[in-house]
This record gives structure tokens, C-alpha cells and sequence, in this order.
């Protein structure tokens, strides 16, 4: 969700259009069998589990005690293990025009029980090697730090009187042949990382809700609590000051959303659709895998693993129509289909989660709307837009980036299924996606292949006007 007011548009581009559905299968035939099709995906070269210790102080100070074990499971030995460590941008050195930035310090770096040093710099934590890591070696990194949260930070970030924790411990990435982390952006995504486990035991004062990514919040809320999150990219906490919340269940599935008390009644609308886009969803591409679902009304809309945040136009600090808030949490939900249960890199291809979860917005919405399935109408909207959708960040113009990720991918993707079965074939499509890739990797290369073999594509030309059929990366057979 990061360049929502694109998004916006684009969404209401799209769903407003009229046109016709050019399907006589029924909805949910398995419209190719793909045998013989293997799934491919993309090995991470890690294997983490966390343990991490969280305690909020009357004072808005926070203490972390993190423990990671990371296994190499990658070819190659290890010289040094980086780390995301996202706190460290919002100090008065990195962002220098924030009003009250961040605090933070970092108290010791262990490896094995033994301090060691380490070099911080903006985003990156290194701990250099004195022995190598070979393939299939395990290292158990413990980190102590403390911070306080910055006011207009962007996710990680003190919301009015609600602190957002997100991105908010050192995060392994990914290895591709070397440590695969880029540089942080404050507009797209940079942070990307594989599976993982966590254990979380967190203490706030008694006066605030928690909650998280977990499956094992309750409510009314602990103000501490033990968590086990099993197979998530991270995990988001959001410690919310006396919030407005409406409850729902579909399937024992939990909803719940947090909002301000003077906003009681959009907090009830975004609870009714979030159930009618979960019912969507699970009947039209599969189950979602956990118990809740929380969405947070507060702040720009992201998504994380089992939660969502939902309000504001990309960091503009103020709300955004009713409607469109509704339409920001539909999205988000989407995401938990595409991110949260097929994983991609956000800076190379991100166009792979935010277009496939906009795509699925725009398929619920022209069901539960009653519109048409059109998207070829929308093409010459980006006529001018001469590169392809699935290059990586730093290598579109910043103004025009949202323009290819939310826009052109989904229009041109849009309009192969309207020209190769219609709504029906991009929604049988998305589940057979869902049922061969759930908990994998994908790249570009590797998406195009399902794709060309879901549509027995013979000729490529089609494609060549909107995707680089060719980008290198390891995929793990």
C-alpha cells in the first residue's frame, strides 16, 4: 500500500468501467488441469526463528531482548550476517525533518553468548564473521536495544496517541548469492524477507489494546501476553489508546476493527465489507490460514500478516473519504493472499503483490458491485508509460513508479483474461496461483511461466509491451 492515491484512482478507473464477460464456465472449474507443471520457488538461503522480549514503559520508552537462530541454507559460506534494522532511519541523523524523531540505542550484539561488535549504518546492522558460516550452519544472534517511537514516521511510527510497531526488530533477509538487502526507501518497499517463527512476549501499561499479527490475541486484551506465530514474513504490533471496536465472525474466523470512538459507525461498514471481501476471497481463490483478522483504523494503509493498517492517503496525515477508506481495507485484505501467503521481493518485483492484490480488489468489487469484468478500455491510459511493470524500484522515476506497480499491471493483466476467458479465467486463475504457490517465493520469471502455461501461451508477443521477460534469478528446483 504505498502510493494509495494512485491507487485510488486506478481502482476507480478500472471498477467503473462497463464491458462484457466473455465466459461460459461455471465459477470455480479448474479451467486446466497443468499436468506435469511444477511450481517453482524461490529459495531464501535463510531459516530464522525469533524469540524477542518487548516492554512499553509509562514513559513511551520501549526495551527489546531478541534472540534469532539463523540457519544457513544457502551454497555459499557466510562472512558476515546484515540485518534490517528499520529504528535507526527515524533518528535525528536519517530524518532529519521529522519533528520528534527517534531514539535509539543499542545496549549489545551477542553471537553464541558472546558479545561481538558490529557496524549501524542508516537501515543496516552488520556483524562481521570471524569464523565463517558454512552451508546448513546455524548462528543464535541476541540483540538488546531500546527506542522510543518517532511522531510522522512512516509504519514504525507514534500514530496520534497509538504507537504502530512495525518493521521493529532486526529482520533477516533473504540471500541471493550474496545478502540480498537494498538500501531503505521511504517511498516502495525495501524490506524483504522469507518465513519465519516467532515467539513474542510483550508487557504494555494496562491502559492500552494490543494487538498483533498473532492468531492468539484476545479481547477483551492482556496487557501482557506470551505469542507463537508460526510461517509469517513479520509480525506488526499496534498499541492502541481506548479505540472504538467492531467485531465480527465468519467461518470462526475473527474480525475485529480498531477505530477512533467518534468514527463508531465507519468502524461498523469497514467490519461488514471486511466480511464480504473474507467470503470472497476464501470462495474464489482459498482459505485463509489463520483464526483473526484485525484491521486497524490509523494511520496509511499496509499490510502485515493478520493485520492490517487502514486511513490516511500515503503519508499525508489526514483521512480520506469513507469510501475510500473501505476501499484501502479491501486491498489490504487482499494482500493477505498476495504477500502474506505467496511471498516476492518488494523492491524487485513488486508489482507481483500489489498487482495481484488489486486485481483481486477489482475482481470482489466487480461482484459486489455488479459490474462488468473491462479493464482493455483503460490501456491507452498508459500509452506514454514505455517501460515494463516488473523492473525494480530504483529504476523507474519516483513520480511515476505507483503508475506502473498499481496501474499498468493490472490493467494489462486485466486485459489478457478479458481477452482469454474473462472474469471467471482471472478468478480460476488466482486460485490455481493460491494452490500452487501458498507459502513459496515467486519472481517474475517464474509467474510468467504459470502464466504462459495457464493460458497454453504460444506467442509472447502479447506480453512484450508490458513486461522484461527476462531478469536473473536462482530459483530452487
Amino acid at each position: 500500500m504505498r502510493y494509495f492515491i494512485f491507487l485510488f484512482f486506478i481502482f476507480t478507473l478500472v471498477t467503473g468501467l462497463t464491458g462484457c464477460e466473455s465466459s461460459d464456465m461455471e465459477p470455480y472449474e479448474e479451467v486446466k488441469a497443468l499436468e506435469g507443471f511444477k511450481p517453482v520457488g524461490i529459495p531464501s538461503g535463510t531459516d530464522s526463528s525469533y524469540d524477542i522480549k518487548l516492554k512499553m514503559d509509562d514513559e513511551e520508552n520501549f526495551t527489546v531482548d531478541a534472540i534469532i537462530e539463523i540457519k544457513n541454507t544457502s551454497e555459499d559460506a557466510w562472512e558476515e550476517i546484515p540485518f534490517y534494522f528499520i529504528p535507526n532511519m527515524f533518528t535525528a541523523q536519517n530524518s532529519p525533518s521529522l519533528d520528534k524523531p527517534s531514539e535509539v540505542e543499542v545496549n549489545m550484539v551477542a553471537l553464541n553468548g558472546k558479545e561481538v561488535p558490529y557496524s549501524l549504518k542508516k537501515d543496516k546492522l552488520t556483524i562481521p564473521l570471524k569464523q565463517k558460516i558454512n552451508p546448513n550452519d546455524s548462528i543464535n544472534v541476541r540483540f538488546t536495544y531500546n527506542f522510543t517511537l518517532p511522531e510522522e514516521g512512516l509504519r514504525f511510527t507514534k500514530q496520534g496517541e497509538d504507537f504502530h510497531l512495525a518493521q521493529w526488530y532486526p529482520m533477516v533477509p533473504t540471500y541471493r548469492e550474496g545478502w540480498n538487502i537494498e538500501s531503505f526507501r521511504f517511498k516502495g518497499e525495501t524490506v524483504h524477507t522469507p518465513y519465519s517463527n516467532f515467539k513474542i512476549e510483550y508487557d504494555v501499561p494496562a491502559n492500552y489494546t494490543v494487538a498483533t499479527t498473532s492468531d492468539e490475541d484476545v479481547f477483551p486484551i492482556k496487557n501482557k501476553n506470551q505469542l507463537k506465530i508460526t510461517q509469517v514474513k513479520e509480525v506488526f504490533i499496534a498499541i492502541l489508546d481506548d479505540p472504538y471496536v467492531a467485531e465480527r465472525e465468519l467461518n470462526n474466523i475473527k474480525i475485529r476493527v480498531y477505530g477512533m470512538q467518534d468514527k463508531s459507525q465507519l468502524n461498523e461498514d469497514v467490519a461488514d465489507i471486511a466480511v464480504e471481501a473474507f467470503s470472497y476471497f476464501q470462495d474464489r481463490i482459498g482459505p485463509y490460514p489463520y483464526k483473526q483478522f484485525d484491521i486497524i483504523l490509523n494511520g496509511m494503509g499496509m499490510e502485515y500478516p493478520g493485520i492490517v493498517t487502514a486511513w490516511t492517503v500515503y503519508n499525508s496525515g489526514g483521512p480520506v473519504r469513507p469510501d475510500a477508506v473501505k476501499k484501502i481495507a479491501v486491498h489490504e485484505i487482499a494482500h493477505q493472499w498476495f504477500y502474506g501467503m505467496i511471498n516476492n521481493d518488494p523492491f524487485h518485483d513488486a508489482w507481483l503483490d500489489e498487482g495481484m492484490a488489486q486485481l483481486a480488489t477489482s475482481l470482489f468489487y466487480s461482484d459486489y458491485e455488479g459490474r462488468d469484468f473491462t479493464f482493455k478500455q483503460s490501456e491507452k491510459n498508459y500509452e506514454e508509460l514505455s517501460l515494463p511493470v516488473n523492473l525494480s524500484l530504483d529504476q523507474y522515476p519516483k513520480e511515476k513508479q505507483s503508475s506502473y506497480i498499481y496501474g499498468k499491471s493490472v490493467v494489462m493483466l486485466g486485459g489478457l483474461f478479458e481477452d482469454n476467458g474473462g472474469k471467471i479465467k482471472a478468478e480460476n486463475f488466482l486460485r490455481n496461483y493460491y494452490k500452487l504457490y501458498k507459502y513459496k517465493e515467486v519472481n517474475s520469471e517464474e509467474f510468467i511461466r504459470f502464466l504462459k502455461e495457464y493460458l497454453d501461451m504460444k506467442d509472447e508477443a502479447v506480453l512484450n509491451d508490458w513486461i522484461q521477460l527476462e531478469k536473473g534469478s536462482k530459483t530452487d528446483h
